[in-house]
């Protein structure tokens, strides 16, 4: 049986992080979702407003992912018993 702390480290660990360190980029993730969820909602209402907002975002939090996953590609794993590996799909562009 795992030990119950293993459902805080064993996700970020498999991407290269601490706790500590997925939890704060976990975070800016997620505010930067909800700003962005929000200037679309206004956008729904007001089109004229925040008209790229949205897309800008996610195009920007989609690379700053890319960039981590290279910076992990790059690093060795966090434990070397456990491999680094990410359950996660970059979809093709077209």
């Amino acid at each position: 049986m795992k030990p119950p702390f293993s459902l805080f480290t064993e996700h970020p660990a498999s991407v290269g992080e601490t706790y500590g360190q997925h939890l704060v980029s976990a975070a800016g993730f997620s505010v930067r979702m909800i700003g962005a969820g929000i200037a679309c909602l206004i956008h729904a209402l007001l089109p004229f407003l925040f008209v790229r907002t949205g897309s800008n975002t996610i195009a920007r939090l989609h690379d700053r992912m890319l960039v981590n996953r290279a910076r992990l590609a790059k690093a060795p794993p966090a434990n070397p018993s456990t491999p680094c590996r990410s359950n996660s799909r970059i979809l093709p562009t077209s």
